[in-house]
């Protein structure tokens, strides 16, 4: 089977790049050019009717979210080294953090960043206060999500701390900044990191 990461350097595609780092496994780079809507393409629609990257295709297998995409690399390619075993008791925290990230941190921080007027107690992610404060309970006093075993979700979690720091939409705690400068640490991220940037200078982007 081959690997097929539907991408543009400025999609979160740019991130399932580490995902595929960490992974170890050969991919290949289908560039979607978003800046003129390729994304809602035909042929991208068949794949994946939202129209929006990443959308990554394993063989026969389709695979969209990103960090949908990162726990499939894990457990197809990685199980054991990147995702704790199905019975492992590491799997719940595992999963709940993963999760937690596109569900709860970042409509949050759209709630806070666009006042969105809501009812907490119908909202599945709360409010950005207690948020932040569970965010920090994943990680403070630990090198990862997991402890010292580094995972698919720190991926996941870290990934979208990195974004949200760098574009200032979430507060820089201690907690957050260094868990980021751990991760940034990683090979493989820095290998993902060059690849995006490369292809930035290949399309011209700044």
């Amino acid at each position: 089977m081959s690997i097929s990461l539907y991408y543009h350097p400025y999609s979160r595609a740019a991130g399932t790049i580490w995902a595929l780092e960490e992974a170890g496994v050969p991919y290949e780079l289908k560039v979607i050019d978003i800046m003129k809507g390729d994304q809602k393409s035909a042929e991208l629609i068949s794949k994946n009717p939202m129209g929006k990257l990443p959308t990554l295709v394993d063989g026969d297998v389709v695979v969209t979210e990103a960090s949908a995409i990162a726990l499939y690399l894990a457990d197809r390619y990685a199980p054991g080294r990147l995702a704790p075993a199905l019975d492992d008791p590491k799997r719940g925290t595992y999963l709940r953090w993963a999760l937690f990230a596109p569900s709860v941190i970042e409509p949050a921080v759209m709630a806070k960043g666009g006042d969105w007027t809501v009812k907490e107690i119908a909202a599945g992610w709360g409010n950005y206060a207690s948020m932040i404060a569970a965010t920090e309970s994943a990680i403070i006093g630990k090198r990862f999500v997991l402890g010292d075993d580094f995972s698919m979700v720190d991926v996941v979690l870290g990934g979208t701390l990195r974004f949200m720091l760098g574009f200032n939409q979430i507060e820089p705690r201690p907690e957050f900044v260094a868990y980021v400068e751990r991760l940034n640490e990683r090979p493989a991220y820095q290998r993902a990191e060059a690849k995006n940037m490369a292809m930035r200078k290949e399309l011209g982007l700044k």
